[in-house]
Protein backbone atom coordinates (compact mmCIF):
# COMPACT_ATOMS: atom_id res chain seq x y z
CA UNK A 1 0.00 0.00 0.00
CA UNK A 2 1.22 3.48 -0.90
CA UNK A 3 0.08 6.59 1.02
CA UNK A 4 0.42 10.14 -0.30
CA UNK A 5 -0.63 13.14 1.76
CA UNK A 6 -1.16 16.53 0.16
CA UNK A 7 -0.63 19.66 2.22
CA UNK A 8 -0.62 23.36 1.42
CA UNK A 9 -2.42 26.58 2.14
CA UNK A 10 -6.06 27.06 1.04
CA UNK A 11 -6.48 27.29 -2.73
CA UNK A 12 -3.04 25.85 -3.51
CA UNK A 13 -4.45 22.86 -5.40
CA UNK A 14 -4.66 20.11 -2.79
CA UNK A 15 -8.23 19.17 -3.66
CA UNK A 16 -7.39 18.94 -7.36
CA UNK A 17 -4.39 16.73 -6.60
CA UNK A 18 -6.60 14.49 -4.47
CA UNK A 19 -9.21 14.31 -7.25
CA UNK A 20 -6.53 13.15 -9.68
CA UNK A 21 -5.46 10.41 -7.28
CA UNK A 22 -9.08 9.39 -6.80
CA UNK A 23 -9.53 9.14 -10.58
CA UNK A 24 -6.59 6.73 -10.56
CA UNK A 25 -8.37 4.49 -8.03
CA UNK A 26 -6.77 5.69 -4.80
CA UNK A 27 -8.83 5.66 -1.57
CA UNK A 28 -9.35 9.24 -0.33
CA UNK A 29 -9.17 10.35 3.29
CA UNK A 30 -10.35 13.98 3.56
CA UNK A 31 -9.48 15.30 6.98
CA UNK A 32 -11.83 18.25 6.51
CA UNK A 33 -14.73 15.79 6.29
CA UNK A 34 -14.21 14.95 9.97
CA UNK A 35 -14.33 18.67 10.86
CA UNK A 36 -17.47 19.18 8.73
CA UNK A 37 -19.09 16.13 10.37
CA UNK A 38 -18.40 17.65 13.80
CA UNK A 39 -20.00 20.94 12.65
CA UNK A 40 -23.11 19.03 11.48
CA UNK A 41 -23.23 17.15 14.80
CA UNK A 42 -23.24 20.55 16.54
CA UNK A 43 -25.89 21.93 14.18
CA UNK A 44 -23.55 24.55 12.70
CA UNK A 45 -23.23 25.71 9.11
CA UNK A 46 -19.91 24.78 7.45
CA UNK A 47 -18.58 28.35 7.30
CA UNK A 48 -14.86 29.08 7.58
CA UNK A 49 -15.48 30.67 10.98
CA UNK A 50 -17.31 27.62 12.38
CA UNK A 51 -14.97 25.04 10.87
CA UNK A 52 -11.87 26.92 12.00
CA UNK A 53 -13.23 27.36 15.51
CA UNK A 54 -14.15 23.67 15.84
CA UNK A 55 -10.81 22.53 14.41
CA UNK A 56 -8.94 24.82 16.80
CA UNK A 57 -11.01 23.86 19.85
CA UNK A 58 -10.63 20.11 19.39
CA UNK A 59 -6.90 20.38 18.65
CA UNK A 60 -6.54 22.10 22.04
CA UNK A 61 -8.79 19.58 23.83
CA UNK A 62 -7.81 16.28 22.17
CA UNK A 63 -4.36 16.94 20.71
CA UNK A 64 -2.97 18.31 17.48
CA UNK A 65 -3.52 14.98 15.66
CA UNK A 66 -7.24 14.76 16.52
CA UNK A 67 -8.38 15.15 12.89
CA UNK A 68 -5.90 12.55 11.63
CA UNK A 69 -7.13 10.06 14.24
CA UNK A 70 -10.78 10.81 13.53
CA UNK A 71 -10.27 10.68 9.78
CA UNK A 72 -8.63 7.27 9.84
CA UNK A 73 -11.12 5.86 12.36
CA UNK A 74 -14.03 6.98 10.15
CA UNK A 75 -12.88 4.71 7.32
CA UNK A 76 -14.85 1.44 7.04
CA UNK A 77 -12.64 -1.37 8.29
CA UNK A 78 -8.97 -1.43 7.39
CA UNK A 79 -7.70 0.91 4.73
CA UNK A 80 -6.69 -1.19 1.72
CA UNK A 81 -4.91 -0.22 -1.47
CA UNK A 82 -3.29 3.09 -2.21
CA UNK A 83 -4.41 5.99 -0.01
CA UNK A 84 -4.37 9.73 -0.58
CA UNK A 85 -4.83 12.12 2.35
CA UNK A 86 -6.18 15.63 1.94
CA UNK A 87 -5.59 18.37 4.47
CA UNK A 88 -2.63 17.68 6.73
CA UNK A 89 -1.92 20.81 8.75
CA UNK A 90 0.66 19.92 11.43
CA UNK A 91 3.61 17.69 12.24
CA UNK A 92 1.61 15.62 14.74
CA UNK A 93 -0.76 14.59 11.93
CA UNK A 94 2.21 13.69 9.72
CA UNK A 95 3.68 11.58 12.53
CA UNK A 96 0.34 9.84 13.11
CA UNK A 97 -0.03 8.88 9.46
CA UNK A 98 3.64 7.86 9.11
CA UNK A 99 3.07 5.44 11.99
CA UNK A 100 -0.36 4.21 10.85
CA UNK A 101 0.28 3.84 7.10
CA UNK A 102 3.05 2.18 5.13
CA UNK A 103 5.13 4.00 2.49
CA UNK A 104 3.96 7.50 3.42
CA UNK A 105 4.99 10.40 1.15
CA UNK A 106 4.21 14.01 2.09
CA UNK A 107 3.65 16.36 -0.86
CA UNK A 108 3.36 20.13 -0.40
CA UNK A 109 1.44 22.05 -3.06
CA UNK A 110 2.43 25.72 -3.29
CA UNK A 111 0.81 28.68 -5.03
CA UNK A 112 1.05 32.44 -4.44
CA UNK A 113 -1.58 34.23 -2.32
CA UNK A 114 -2.97 36.03 -5.40
CA UNK A 115 -3.33 32.77 -7.33
CA UNK A 116 -4.93 31.04 -4.35
CA UNK A 117 -7.38 33.90 -3.76
CA UNK A 118 -8.46 33.84 -7.42
CA UNK A 119 -8.99 30.09 -7.27
CA UNK A 120 -11.00 30.30 -4.06
CA UNK A 121 -13.27 32.98 -5.55
CA UNK A 122 -13.87 30.78 -8.60
CA UNK A 123 -14.45 27.66 -6.48
CA UNK A 124 -17.06 29.32 -4.25
CA UNK A 125 -17.18 26.76 -1.42
CA UNK A 126 -18.99 27.86 1.78
CA UNK A 127 -15.73 28.04 3.76
CA UNK A 128 -13.73 29.90 1.08
CA UNK A 129 -12.32 33.35 1.82
CA UNK A 130 -14.34 36.22 0.42
CA UNK A 131 -11.49 38.75 0.44
CA UNK A 132 -7.70 38.85 0.45
CA UNK A 133 -7.86 39.96 4.11
CA UNK A 134 -9.96 36.91 4.99
CA UNK A 135 -7.49 34.69 3.14
CA UNK A 136 -4.64 36.27 5.09
CA UNK A 137 -6.44 35.57 8.40
CA UNK A 138 -7.13 31.98 7.31
CA UNK A 139 -3.48 31.54 6.31
CA UNK A 140 -2.36 32.93 9.69
CA UNK A 141 -4.66 30.48 11.51
CA UNK A 142 -3.31 27.52 9.52
CA UNK A 143 0.26 28.70 10.11
CA UNK A 144 -0.49 28.76 13.88
CA UNK A 145 -1.62 25.12 13.56
CA UNK A 146 1.79 24.28 12.10
CA UNK A 147 1.25 23.98 8.35
CA UNK A 148 4.44 25.97 7.66
CA UNK A 149 6.52 23.26 9.36
CA UNK A 150 4.66 20.56 7.44
CA UNK A 151 5.38 22.27 4.11
CA UNK A 152 9.02 22.70 5.13
CA UNK A 153 9.28 18.98 5.96
CA UNK A 154 7.57 17.75 2.77
CA UNK A 155 9.23 14.98 0.81
CA UNK A 156 8.18 16.69 -2.44
CA UNK A 157 7.08 20.26 -3.28
CA UNK A 158 4.91 20.93 -6.34
CA UNK A 159 4.56 24.55 -7.51
CA UNK A 160 1.09 25.19 -8.90
CA UNK A 161 1.15 28.55 -10.68
CA UNK A 162 0.39 27.36 -14.21
CA UNK A 163 -2.62 25.93 -15.98
CA UNK A 164 -4.86 23.22 -14.61
CA UNK A 165 -3.70 20.89 -17.39
CA UNK A 166 -0.04 21.44 -16.44
CA UNK A 167 -0.80 20.79 -12.77
CA UNK A 168 -2.70 17.61 -13.60
CA UNK A 169 0.27 16.43 -15.64
CA UNK A 170 2.66 17.16 -12.74
CA UNK A 171 0.53 15.26 -10.22
CA UNK A 172 -0.07 12.30 -12.53
CA UNK A 173 3.69 12.03 -13.15
CA UNK A 174 4.46 12.37 -9.45
CA UNK A 175 2.00 9.60 -8.56
CA UNK A 176 3.51 7.31 -11.19
CA UNK A 177 6.99 7.98 -9.77
CA UNK A 178 5.86 7.32 -6.20
CA UNK A 179 3.84 4.20 -7.01
CA UNK A 180 6.77 3.11 -9.23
Amino acid sequence: MQAIAFTGLPGSGKSEAVAIAEQHGWTVIRMGDAVRAEARRRGLQPSDEHLGSIADELRREEGMDVWARRSLSNEQGDVAGDVVIDGIRNIEEVEFFREALDDFVLVAVHASPETRYRRLRERGRSDDSASLDELKRRDERELRWGIGSVVAMADVVVVNEGTLAAFREKITGLMADIAG
